[in-house]
């Protein structure tokens, strides 16, 4: 089969899998474990025709060529015949009335590690050694030595909480990525298509155009709005990046802080609520809390996180002598624009409306979806040409079927730690380690996300450190939802984190820059996300819905404040004017001060903190008079 071939029947696969996903959300599964099967055995045909073995090799020979579909034609027919055996024995696996043959038994082991397979061709080896070895630690952990060694399992054991049943890779995240989350997926794709992004960047562009650094500014804008509609960060780095990068490095940004901008503003649309990257759905599944609460539990650490990123900005023009865009550079805004813009306002305000009517997650998504598609006849393009809302819904099938062979890789983690109690070893390693401590078991729990989250989408990310972690979390004696908004935000931030740092390793062609340059000017600019979560995991007022208390919910508001100026001011190395070394040490004891909840160690950083800006301010108003 040539590779145009495949790649066309991958995408009319994508199409069918995003209009049963549209379907799916109006009417509900038809029958769960053969819709889960059946969605399961499509994704994974889509992915593997879309981008076969064949099109990775970098030297193609005849024989190579040969031997790459070869392989792929293998991997199908073994999970697609151990799907057959799944459906083929389903009714009698809710009976639990089964015994599994030699031959089933090898076809499930063999399906799982054809998941593995594809996972690392897909997201590379982060996940995969995760799930490779969960899996090789069920077969054959009774020969570790002392704490490591379980009991033993036989094989059918192994496959029947893997494979057979809904405790693995059909378990409940596959369900609630085919009923809820595809339809995001699919969502975020139309709304691209529609060329709403473009009315976003200019009318943010000319919203912030007076500002020192606006492009900088409009960056952040046009780039955690519309990454909020995104489940991948790297997507809205190469979406928005193409326009905001270059329109930064002519203002006269260096290549790796444009680039460093995107990666942190496309990293802070996972945390915009109201859909957050499509993650707060899974976030609301896990913690029983209604979607709603979600949204009002995200508001003031994603304001927080992107405050302080505007703060990081506007410091680092003024002093690189970055002024405000000149008023002939700014774009005049039209109907068009006014036109263009409701492609993107609608479907949020459908979103919000059907969720404030009582209805579910999947019918906002549902109604979204629907109204995207219909607006995007605004555009003269989409008119010109239907088929490009087509081959939109086409690469949305496309993106949620290379998310699900994530979630099975995931399944196999949680049915693989489940069945050896790996994961109870690892909470309780964890609980021993930070018994009598809880932000030992945050900062524990912090760089695991960041470990197991790296070269992976949000939702992948969060859900193996959640399903993985879960009773660690638990144990941790913290509110529910702010530990799992930690998790959430950590694994988000791992794209910035490098080595890995997707997010940055998209943005670094964009903006002509060292990737590893451009993640560790990401990770100084968005220096306060890596420390909001502590902030709201210790101080729960600080989302709105859990205990919440005035007092407290204004001392950490003033906690946040502070410790945005100050740490972006010592980083960036200029205030109300330059900083010399003193200053920003100043600055950088001040906020290690504001830290310091519980005592009053942090009232004395907040009044060194304002101390520090008064003599600023005296400072720079003396400076001219000197001169």
């Amino acid at each position: 089969m040539s590779l145009t071939l495949s790649r066309k029947i991958a995408l009319a696969l994508g199409l069918l899998l995003s209009l049963q996903a549209i379907y799916t959300a109006y009417f509900g599964m038809f029958e769960p474990g053969l819709h889960r099967t059946l969605a399961f055995g499509a994704c994974i045909l889509t992915a593997v025709l879309f981008r076969p073995l064949a099109a990775r090799l970098s030297n193609p020979t005849p024989l190579k060529t040969a031997l790459a579909w070869l392989v792929d034609v293998v991997l199908l027919v073994i999970i697609f015949a151990a799907l057959q055996r799944f459906i083929a024995t389903a009714d009698a696996m809710e009976n639990m009335l089964i015994s599994y043959s030699a031959l089933d038994q090898w076809l499930a082991l063999l399906a799982l590690f054809a998941c593995v397979e594809l996972t690392r061709r897909e997201f590379g080896m982060g996940l995969t050694v995760v799930a490779g070895g969960v899996l090789a630690y069920c077969l054959w952990g009774q020969h570790l030595p002392g704490l490591f060694r379980h009991a033993g399992f036989t094989l059918d054991q192994i496959v029947q909480g893997t494979w057979y049943g809904y405790a693995g890779v059909f378990g409940m995240p596959v369900s609630v990525v085919i009923e809820l989350l595809f339809i995001y997926i699919v969502f975020g794709m139309v709304l691209e298509a529609t060329g709403a992004g473009r009315a976003l960047i200019r009318i943010a562009v000319r919203v912030t155009g007076r500002v020192s650094g606006g492009p900088a500014h409009a960056a952040i804008v046009a780039s955690t709005l519309f990454g909020s509609m995104s489940g991948s960060v790297t997507a809205n780095v190469a979406g928005t990046g193409t326009f905001t990068i270059p329109m930064m490095k002519q203002k006269g940004f260096r290549p790796e802080f444009a680039g460093a901008v995107e990666a942190a503003a496309s990293t802070a649309g996972q945390f915009i609520p109201p859909v957050m990257g499509a993650v707060a759905f899974m976030l609301a599944q896990l913690t029983s809390t209604p979607y709603l609460l979600v949204c009002v539990a995200a508001i003031v650490p994603a304001a927080a996180y992107v405050i302080a990123l505007f703060t990081a900005v506007w410091l680092e023009a003024r002093r690189s002598g970055i002024g405000s865009t000149a008023p002939e550079d700014m774009p005049v805004l039209t109907r068009r624009d006014a036109v263009d813009s409701l492609m993107f306002v609608i479907p949020i305000l459908m979103v919000i409306g059907i969720l404030l009517m009582g209805r579910s997650p999947a019918m906002a998504g549902f109604g979204a979806t629907i109204a995207a598609l219909v607006l995007g006849f605004l555009n003269p393009e989409i008119r010109k040409n239907p088929r490009l809302l087509a081959e939109a819904l086409a690469k949305g099938g496309i993106s949620g079927a290379r998310i699900m062979i994530a979630v099975g890789a995931i399944g196999i983690v949680v049915a693989g730690m489940n069945l050896t109690g790996l994961g109870l070893n690892f909470a309780q390693s964890v609980g021993a380690l930070g018994s009598h401590n809880l932000f030992l078991s945050l900062i524990l729990t912090a760089l695991a996300c960041l470990a197991l989250g790296m070269g992976m989408p949000t939702l992948p990310a969060y859900l193996i450190i959640v399903l993985v972690m879960g009773p660690a979390l638990s144990a941790m004696g913290a509110p529910r939802i702010a530990v799992h908004m930690f998790v959430l935000y950590f694994a988000v931030l791992s794209a910035i984190t490098p080595p890995v740092a997707l997010a940055a390793f998209a943005a670094a062609p964009i903006a002509d820059a060292n990737p590893m340059k451009v993640g560790i000017v990401a990770m100084r600019l968005t220096i306060v996300g890596f420390i909001v979560p502590f902030l709201f995991v210790l101080n729960p007022s600080l989302l709105l819905i859990h205990n919440f208390d005035a007092g407290d919910f204004t001392i950490g508001i003033l906690r946040i404040a502070c410790i945005i100026w100050a740490l972006s001011a010592a980083l960036a190395g200029y205030g109300a004017a330059r900083l010399s070394p003193v200053w920003r040490g100043a600055y950088l004891f001040a906020a290690a001060l504001c830290l310091a909840r519980g005592s009053d160690i942090d009232f004395i950083g907040f009044a060194l903190v304002a101390g520090l800006l008064v003599a600023e301010l005296l400072r720079a108003r003396a400076q001219p008079r000197t001169a």
